[in-house]
């Protein structure tokens, strides 16, 4: 008998893991199971809308989706619409795959002051995630503060900072568009605790920067004096050198060259964020590096803003019945196995690292362990997960169901524009229940 396993998440994890469990030996059923009536997780809602090119995994995902093998269930709420110890009841395998969608708290004073916002809780908004469409960040300043020194980071003060021609050809969500793009926003800083040599930017991201039609890149030139370790290995010594060279370049640019200005700082770390009600001001400590640590100076600055954007981690949402590694935010595991039957993978695994395709190797991983550990089946399964949901009233969404959801985005797209995103999951399910949505307005 057919081994039956649920996926809870139909994000990249989910969908590495659903591949690799088809792909193997094991004689197995695989059921996805998304709060969401989309599927494909961060490569929807948390790639940044003008890189579609990242977005191409799309296509593999969605020919695991069409595997006879495979059912899609979006609109399914883990802990609402089904408990995890029911699912454990009704498969004889389920992998958690839920991803690590909580902002780490800022934890300075001033850190809920309004203006200031987690990047999870902003890239979602602009990215169209229902669970962020009323987050309306107020985004009426001249000049925005971005902490962090990774991909997110650049991903959030590009989209702050690029023309509306040059965010034509994304699926920027309309309402962020309308915000962003109507803000007065002429100064954008990227603040990292460390300095450049420290910095988790991938060159690419970095490098584009300095080709933006209305802003121009900035760094202090007495920043970047520091030189590459050489104990690294040899491809994390060429991301960095590439790193600083670019970032070198950016030191020759002048603020005059264009309306808008990206400011990278180094060697600072938030200590408050300054304002009543709302951010005025983000002061920093100036800090130095010993022993790959940022120690602070004593010295402070305060950067005047009306906005402060955290990307400084993420942390999963904890799950009823599942162990946590205590202060890591992820699920205690070994190599994936979290209890008999029951595995994780994914950010919810190892924490909120690498790109899309280090997923992968989590995938293969679990799927060789269940292939070895859980060879028998006989649990009810996809027809128990059907019977439990039609007898709750739960309206799930199939793939097939889905692709409408899609085609009905891609045609209302505007010219040049991969499509135009729905943000509500109602207006989602009118499209499966009537033809066409009624927008919901932002």
């Amino acid at each position: 008998m057919s081994v039956s396993i649920a996926i809870v998440g139909a994000g990249p994890a989910g969908f590495y893991a659903a591949a690799a469990l088809i792909k193997s030996d094991a004689d197995c059923r695989v059921d996805m199971i998304e709060a969401l009536p989309t599927p494909f997780g961060l490569v929807r809602a948390g790639v940044a809308p003008d890189h579609q090119s990242t977005k191409g995994v799309i296509r593999a995902f969605a020919k695991t989706a069409a595997d006879p093998r495979v059912a899609f269930f979006g609109n399914v709420r883990l802990g609402q619409d089904v408990s995890l110890a029911e699912l454990r009841k009704l498969y004889d395998t389920v992998i958690l795959a839920v991803g690590a969608p909580v902002d780490r708290s800022l934890g300075i004073p001033g850190g809920d002051l309004r203006g200031v916002y987690g990047a999870a809780a902003f890239v979602g908004w602009y990215n169209g995630h229902p669970r962020f469409g009323d987050l309306a960040p107020d985004l009426e300043t001249p000049s925005v503060c971005v902490i962090g020194n990774g991909n997110v980071a650049l991903d959030v003060a590009r989209v702050l900072v690029k023309t509306p021609e040059e965010m034509s050809a994304s699926d920027l969500a309309d309402h962020a568009a309308r915000t962003i793009h109507g803000a007065p926003i002429r100064d954008v800083y990227v603040i990292g605790r460390r300095g450049p040599v420290e910095a988790k930017f991938t060159n690419k991201e970095l490098s584009e920067l300095g080709d933006l039609g209305g802003c121009v890149p900035l760094v202090d030139p007495a920043q970047l004096t520091a030189e590459v370790p050489a104990d690294l290995s040899d491809r994390d010594r060429r991301q960095r050198e590439k790193n600083l060279a670019t970032l070198r370049e950016f030191a020759g640019r002048r603020p005059d060259e264009k309306p808008k200005r990206l400011h990278f700082v180094f060697y600072a770390r938030p200590a408050a964020v300054l304002g009543e009600e709302r951010v005025t001001a983000l002061r920093l400590e100036r800090t130095r590096v010993e022993g790959g640590r940022a120690v602070g100076t004593g010295e402070t600055i305060d950067v005047p803003c009306g906005a402060v954007i955290a990307a400084i981690g993420y942390r999963m949402e904890e799950i009823e019945g599942v162990p946590m590694e205590p202060g890591a935010g992820v699920v205690r595991n070994d190599e994936g196995r979290v209890d008999n039957g029951l595995y994780v993978v994914g950010w919810a695994r190892r924490g909120p690292t690498g790109v899309i395709g280090t997923n992968k190797a989590d995938g293969d991983l679990v799927a060789a362990r269940i292939a070895k550990e859980n060879a028998a089946g006989g649990k009810p399964g996809r027809a128990g997960l059907e019977a439990s949901l039609r007898a709750r009233g739960v309206r799930w969404v199939s793939f097939a169901a889905w692709r409408r959801i899609d085609a009905a985005e891609v045609a209302a797209a505007p010219p040049g524009a991969p499509r135009r995103k729905l943000i509500r999951i109602k207006d989602m399910l009118d499209i499966l229940e009537n033809g066409a949505a009624t927008v919901t307005k932002m």
